[in-house]
């Protein structure tokens, strides 16, 4: 088992940019950092990007991460949108390839069930699952819950790389315990 481990999490945009870390201890995570790009002020979209590239590492440089793990771009009605996500996505993707870090994707509504068991869970509701589970006191706590969402994708990642391994033959938990009726007994 692996002492220590830190994830940088990354909720991509092109007008904000949220970032979380987590420091994995003993299987337990704690905040290491959170916090926010801001991308407005910039009117030059190839600007934004760059910043972004910066910014991402940076931080790679600050906190060492052994993994990123971001939010993966989802089809809106706008597809400008999305493509202008998508590629805040890919540029923070390079910034982790360039310096040969591991990179996992997950839908945004991976990440609400992973935090909070509702895939339609609100950014509030995130973030204070997110507080109550690392136990961020009030004071640290972002307006901006792109920070968060940043956060959240990181202990996303957490808990689906500590998953136990499971049988793939089940296909729902009724039929897991129909086939270990005896193990459910004891």
């Amino acid at each position: 088992m692996i002492k220590e481990k830190i994830i940088l999490g990354i909720d991509p945009g092109t007008s904000v940019m949220g970032y979380g870390l987590i420091r994995i201890v003993d299987n337990k995570p704690s905040l290491l950092a959170m916090g926010i790009l801001e991308l407005n002020k910039y009117d030059d979209h190839y600007l934004r990007l760059r910043r972004i590239f910066e910014r991402i590492i940076g931080l790679i440089d600050e906190f060492l991460p052994d993994e990123l793990a971001i939010e993966a771009p989802f089809y809106g009605k706008n597809v400008q949108s999305m493509l202008k996500l998508g590629r805040a996505q890919g540029v923070a993707m390079a910034a982790a390839l360039s310096r040969d870090i591991p990179i996992f994707e997950y839908a945004p509504l991976k990440i609400k069930m992973s935090i909070t068991g509702n895939g339609r869970a609100s950014k509030e509701q995130v973030a204070d699952m997110l507080q109550r589970y690392l136990k961020i006191p009030e004071k640290d706590m972002l307006p901006q819950l792109d920070a968060t969402d940043g956060l959240a994708a990181a202990l996303c990642h957490f808990f689906q790389s500590n998953r136990p391994q499971t049988d793939s033959s089940y296909t729902s938990w009724k039929d897991y315990i129909n086939k270990n009726a005896q193990k459910v007994k004891k």
